[in-house]
């Protein structure tokens, strides 16, 4: 799991037109004199910056407004993650400063949400912070809502409540402040996990896996096109095993393609795969569909057969290999993402060396990084303890960012003077940010409005993190240098 820090901060609302999408029983709510407000904080993956989203669409759809500011809020909402215990950390830490805040305003809504709840209570957590008020299990905004209509005087019906609650589930009122400017939005279509990797935590917060139902998903990402989404990335603990909880029903697969058909859809992606659920059919529309783009995120996690068996992966080094081979052979030109903890229980230095080779050899175009923590009630902590040093799991650590820093740097190196086609999404400090069907980062200056655009642009400069380049106008007489083959790539 790719893990990092989304502040999910809220900036003033803009003016929209609201696309043309069935009412609600929040639309007919009567509207506050004074609309009250929210805060969103996330931290962790995709999938919570999915559910984040969720979540302010149900407030706005209920009159409230976003706010930048805790201090200024009604209702606060904390969006856990604790796949790594800085994580935690860093969530019982803004937890605890909100304290003072609900001292002053009793009325002060806070709710506590994702895989720091988990799907199995709340108990030890409601004693250690009595002054929340809300517990949410991830993926689902219904107990804070549930509280907050709670002692309303307007009255629903049966039928407008089941539409609310189609609503939380199926199609997405983007927030104001995104509404016509987010470009690329993350759609859930596998809540929780059920391979249980001894070092993964997932299965015991967010639960068994779950399949949404196809036509749920369409929905959803209809309404984002009509909201000016142009990509959908489709997420997943193991995403490649959408639909094998469903008897007879439709795999990723076949889901790439409806959704890559809805109308203003651009372009698809999805993540994050699992080797051994990677299969032939999946490769093939990647392969043969223009909007599924040619990037796949795929874990190897561990470079030592004995390492991987120790973590339940079900594969081995050689397996992985394979499949990196595969998947160029059949993809051309794709781009290949991996993750990988160092340090777990019991890896030696030559065990270590196992991962750094294989790293190495296959020259992967990312790898997210990790240095292993225990997380309660794991496998991994409950049979394995933790035995590697923190020293050596750092140098370990640092020993593959260096490596990836050099391989990446000469595949990126590949792309000089080459003419990409990049999607733009917003600008940053004067400069439109965007990225390549590979989802390689590509900025340009130019004083046109490029947000949304599918622009050729030629690349001027390359890096390990990022690209530069031009649009074609601007690019001045004379040679670029030519790309480099990838089989010239060598690592010292």
């Amino acid at each position: 799991m790719n893990s990092y820090t989304y502040p999910h901060f809220f900036s003033p609302p803009q003016t929209f037109s609201k696309p043309n999408i069935p009412l609600t029983a929040y639309d007919i709510m009567p509207p506050m004199s004074q609309p009250k407000k929210y805060h969103i904080w996330t931290e962790g993956c995709q999938m919570n910056v999915a559910d984040s989203q969720r979540v302010a669409s149900a407030l706005e759809h209920m009159g409230y407004a976003p706010t930048r500011q805790p201090k200024e809020a009604d209702i606060i909402v904390l969006n856990t993650c604790v796949v790594r215990q800085s994580a935690e950390d860093k969530a019982v830490g803004r937890l605890t400063s909100l304290s003072p805040l609900k001292k002053r305003n009793p009325n002060l809504v806070i709710n506590l949400m994702g895989c720091m709840v988990g799907v199995k209570g709340a108990e030890k957590l409601r004693a250690q912070f009595p002054y929340v008020d809300v517990f949410s299990p991830p993926s689902d905004p219904g107990p804070l809502v549930s509280f907050l209509t709670q002692d309303e005087t307007r009255t629903l019906t049966f039928a407008e409540l089941d539409q609310r609650n189609a609503q939380l589930d199926g199609d997405l009122i983007l927030p104001l402040h995104e509404r016509g400017k987010l470009i690329s939005a993350h759609v859930p279509v596998v809540y929780g996990c059920s391979h249980a990797c001894t070092f993964c935590i997932i299965p015991y917060r967010r639960g068994v896996e779950r399949s949404r139902p196809v036509g749920e998903i369409v929905a959803e990402v209809r309404s984002l096109a009509a909201q000016g989404v142009k990509e959908i990335t489709l997420l997943g603990q193991i995403v490649d095993r959408y639909g094998k909880d469903v008897p007879d029903g439709p795999n990723l697969a076949a889901l790439l393609r409806l959704v890559a058909e809805v109308e203003g859809v651009e372009r698809v992606r999805f993540l994050t795969s699992h080797p051994n659920w990677m299969h032939d059919d999946l490769l093939d529309v990647v392969a043969e569909h223009p909007k599924v783009m040619p990037h796949i995120e795929v874990p190897v996690q561990a470079g030592d057969n004995e390492v991987l068996a120790n973590m339940q992966r079900g594969y081995t080094r050689e397996d992985y290999s394979r499949l990196v081979e595969k998947i160029r052979a059949r993809i051309p030109n794709v781009s290949i993402a991996t993750d990988i903890i160092v340090g777990f229980p019991g890896e030696t230095d030559a065990q270590f060396r196992q991962t750094y080779d294989l790293l190495a050899d296959l020259k992967l175009d990312v790898a997210h990084l990790a240095r292993y923590s225990e997380r309660p009630g794991t496998v991994a902590t409950r049979r394995l303890g933790d035995d590697v040093p923190e020293e050596a799991k750092w140098d370990r650590f640092r020993a593959l960012e260096e490596l990836q820093e050099q391989v990446v740097g000469v595949i990126n190196a590949r792309y000089m003077g080459e003419t990409v086609e990049v999607l733009f999404e917003e600008k940053v400090r004067g400069r439109w940010k965007g990225r390549t069907p590979t989802n390689k980062l590509v900025f340009v200056e130019s004083d046109e409005n490029l947000r949304g655009e599918l622009r050729e642009v030629t690349v001027t400069w390359t890096g390990p993190w990022s690209m530069q380049g031009r649009l074609p106008m601007q690019i001045p007489n004379g040679q670029l240098p030519v790309s480099i083959p990838l089989e010239m790539i060598t690592v010292s």
